[in-house]
């Protein structure tokens, strides 16, 4: 059976890379006044709220 010489050329390779970007992860402002200012999105605050509840578990 017929083998190739070279498993992938550079240029397949290459643009095979190009599509490996870093992203930033998204910030938003959050809605209580007394908290951080800004907050990861899908994540709780320190103080343990998410989307403006407390979360069970957080203890002061």
């Amino acid at each position: 059976m017929p083998n190739p010489k070279r498993r992938f050329s550079h240029q397949r390779t290459a643009l095979r890379r190009t599509n490996y970007v870093a992203t930033l992860p998204e910030i938003t402002l959050t809605k209580r006044v007394d908290g951080e200012p800004f907050r990861l999105n899908h994540n709780a605050s320190a103080e343990g709220f998410y989307k403006g509840r407390r979360l069970p578990g957080f203890k002061d």
